[in-house]
């Protein structure tokens, strides 16, 4: 028996390496046979991504101290592929949810300036191409930090630099890009994003997004037209449609402000990882059974999530595909016509979230030791018979 293990991180839980790894033991200790199994972790652009790239290509990582979301230091590390010629830098680890904690989160305020301190960092090893990945974001400014810590100055009426975060941009009457660094222009930017939402609107990054980062109801309309606000003078300045693209609203609205201010082409981030990997097509061709998962299975699974890209690769190769997922939410007809066979959900009952979390990699190993037990029943049953 041959199993592609495809799986991404379960968010606050574990990382797509550990996923693979608990999946791997439940199957072996499952099944009397020795299967074949091709271990792949994923990521979609968002946490892990940098890890994913360079389990796939090999490299190394170097760690800076940049400005965390909420304006403090926090140390984050970007990776080097490719001899040093690629640089991989997670919004993440600069302006994560995961480095706020629930009291503090603020997405009116949280800026993204620390991910320009990492591409500044990357810049300055002279890279020659940047990967963004655009994902698990605390912010919802539209990439404004990023572009302040990159030389660009955004002004009032006054004349006066706006403060940080989303809501002051609705104050905004000027860019000034005369500072903003020339090495951008010789360099690649590649925004990984895993979602098409657009910058503003009712499927924008504010509306969709922001009660995930603890955006008060009251709040995430005045925020929605202050990121329009935005988007149509930044837009004007760089001669760029904001308001229009694709993945522009990923990570708060930073995937619209790298376009912007980089020159950026946003791309798929688990067609990134596909590529990189190289032999994704081969071992989903090779694999009886494909197993993915994440650590929650809903409405949004098919938006550029690393399950969507694996539901089309069992697809194109006809192979069942096993989705295990921490929780599940809402109807699953659409994931089965995209390709999914069956989604299994890990909790042995009604637990708590904390409990499900803190106990992920037990449970992930016990639902794969049941699909192998079952391998074995199936192919006794058809020897008997």
């Amino acid at each position: 028996m041959k199993v592609l293990i495809a799986p991404d991180s379960f968010k606050e839980s574990l990382d797509a390496f550990r996923v693979t790894d608990a999946l791997a033991k439940g199957l072996h200790e499952g099944t009397a046979e020795t299967p074949e199994v091709y271990c792949r972790p994923l990521a979609d652009g968002g946490d892990g991504l940098m890890q994913v790239l360079l389990n796939a290509l090999g490299g190394t990582t170097i760690t800076r101290t940049v400005t965390g979301p909420m304006g403090t230091p926090v140390k984050a590390s970007l990776g080097l592929l490719d001899n040093g010629a690629t640089a991989v830098v997670e919004m993440a680890a600069a302006a994560g949810l995961s480095l706020v904690s629930p009291a503090e989160r603020n997405p009116l305020v949280a800026t993204t300036r620390g991910v320009g301190e990492l591409i500044r960092h990357a810049l300055d090893l002279k890279v020659r191409r940047i990967i963004v990945g655009l994902g698990g974001s605390a912010t919802n400014d539209g990439g404004a930090g990023m572009a302040q810590a990159l030389g660009v100055s955004f002004l009032d009426r006054q004349g006066n630099s706006l403060p940080p975060g989303g809501a002051a941009l609705q104050d905004l009457f000027r860019v000034d890009c005369t500072q903003l660094d020339e090495r951008l222009r010789s360099v690649e930017f590649i925004g990984a994003c895993d979602v098409e939402n657009r910058l503003c609107g009712d499927e924008g990054a504010t509306v969709i997004y922001g009660p995930q980062k603890a955006l008060p109801e009251e709040s995430i309309l005045p925020l929605d037209a202050a990121l329009h606000h935005y988007g149509v003078i930044v837009g004007e300045e760089m001669g760029a449609d904001l308001l229009s693209i694709a993945g522009g609203g990923a990570a708060g609205g930073l995937g619209a402000g790298l376009v912007a201010f980089t020159g950026a082409t946003l791309r798929s981030g688990i067609s990134l990882v596909f590529d990189a990997y190289g032999d994704m097509e081969e071992c989903a061709q090779e694999a009886d059974i494909i197993f993915s998962g994440e650590g929650a299975v809903d409405g949004q699974t098919l938006q550029g999530k690393v399950v969507a890209g694996v539901a089309a690769l069992a697809s194109r190769h006809k192979k069942p595909l096993l989705v295990f997922a921490g929780r599940v939410r809402g109807s699953l007809e659409a994931l089965y016509s995209a390709g999914v066979t069956a989604v299994l959900p890990i909790a042995p009952g009604p637990i708590s979230a904390e409990e499900s979390m803190q106990n992920a990699a037990h449970y992930l190993s016990a639902a794969a030791k049941n699909i192998g037990r079952l391998f074995d029943a199936m192919k006794g049953r058809s020897v008997h018979d």
